[in-house]
């Protein structure tokens, strides 16, 4: 990268930043919506964004399976940052300026049913006035296990996060598509384990929202094909900008996927990995994702997910909130 180049970043981030504090010394945390904005989507922050932060020393890339196993022997045993997830809602409202969260269950995997920390959650966010969207749910089995055994349990496996969802005051969780086998026994299968988990949250007023997650699930034409099967009001799609790679050697199209993922849309997740030094995301043409979010009829929440490693967790998001906020501006404008 060219000094000028690096520069003009440093600046870029310390307008943001700036602008952000301007925004919370003033008192106005989240600027009043015109008429026309309200029919355009509004912007919120998903956990994930802080995971290096709440993790800390309790991540360890390099192997996935030794983090999985102390994930479900002592799941408190990973969190080891300096971010307590409890204190979540209040850093998206105090230090963002945003008014809505997405948390992840793995930040308090063993607390699904513990209603007084639940409590704490939902207190803390009302506190501060803001909403709880959704619980992002993994590591709970595969929804399309090939064994029906299996897949039940997998089924059974989120019900405490659909009653998690419902107690925190949430509209949906977050799931994965998982299977094995060809094209279409993974749709069949998948679409059997959600239309299953789709009925509890039916009981439970929750939607189950399928996030394009690898494997098939990341080709937009079979995730289409499995909300067709499972034919349910409570199942639905959570797009993300970023995740369509299939496999280490195929990919999807980001604009055809999240065209084809908008009409069952409920959530929208906006990941984000590097910038330029303009302010757009390198690889994400934003505008255009945004356009067919916005063609689409969304007016939801847009789900500020940072996942980059070349700027920190807390720069990440406010250049991620800064480029959802300028396009924005654009779309609202294209409409005058």
């Amino acid at each position: 990268m060219a000094i000028d180049d690096k520069i003009n970043r440093r600046k870029f981030i310390k307008q943001s930043a700036l602008a952000t504090s301007g925004l919370a010394l003033s008192g106005c945390l989240i600027p009043p919506f015109s008429l026309k904005e309200k029919s355009i989507f509004k912007i919120s922050l998903a956990e994930w964004s802080l995971h290096r932060s709440i993790f800390g020393a309790g991540l360890d890339k390099s192997n996935w399976r030794i983090w999985e196993a102390a994930l479900k022997t002592d799941p408190r045993s990973v969190l080891q940052g300096e971010v307590d997830h409890l204190d979540f809602a209040v850093k998206a409202r105090q230090v963002y300026g945003l008014d809505a969260v997405e948390y992840v269950n793995v930040f308090f995997f063993d607390r699904a049913q513990d209603i007084s920390y639940l409590n704490e959650m939902r207190t803390r966010a009302q506190g501060e006035g803001v909403k709880n969207l959704l619980i992002m749910c993994d590591h709970e089995g595969k929804l399309g296990d090939p064994d029906p055994k299996q897949r039940r349990a997998a089924v059974e496996n989120h019900f405490k996060w659909v009653q998690a969802a419902s107690h925190l005051g949430c509209h949906s969780i977050r799931v994965n598509a998982s299977s094995s086998g060809n094209y279409s026994e993974q749709q069949k299968l998948a679409a059997d384990g959600l239309r299953q988990l789709a009925e509890f949250g039916e009981e439970n007023e929750i939607n189950i929202l399928v996030e394009n997650h690898g494997g098939l699930s990341s080709n937009g034409k079979w995730l289409r094909g499995v909300m067709q099967l499972v034919d349910h009001p409570r199942i639905g799609t959570l797009p993300d900008f970023g995740n369509f790679q299939i496999s280490s050697d195929e990919s999807y199209d980001n604009y055809l996927g999240i065209e084809e993922l908008m009409p069952f849309a409920k959530g929208v997740s906006a990941k984000a990995l590097d910038f330029t030094a303009e302010g757009q995301e390198s690889n994400l043409d934003y505008i255009r994702l945004l356009q067919i979010v916005h063609q689409a009829g969304f007016s939801g929440y847009v789900g500020i997910e940072y996942e980059g490693d070349q700027l920190s967790e807390h720069e990440g998001i406010l250049a991620t909130k800064e480029l959802l906020e300028n396009t924005r501006k654009v779309l609202i404008k294209q409409e005058h």
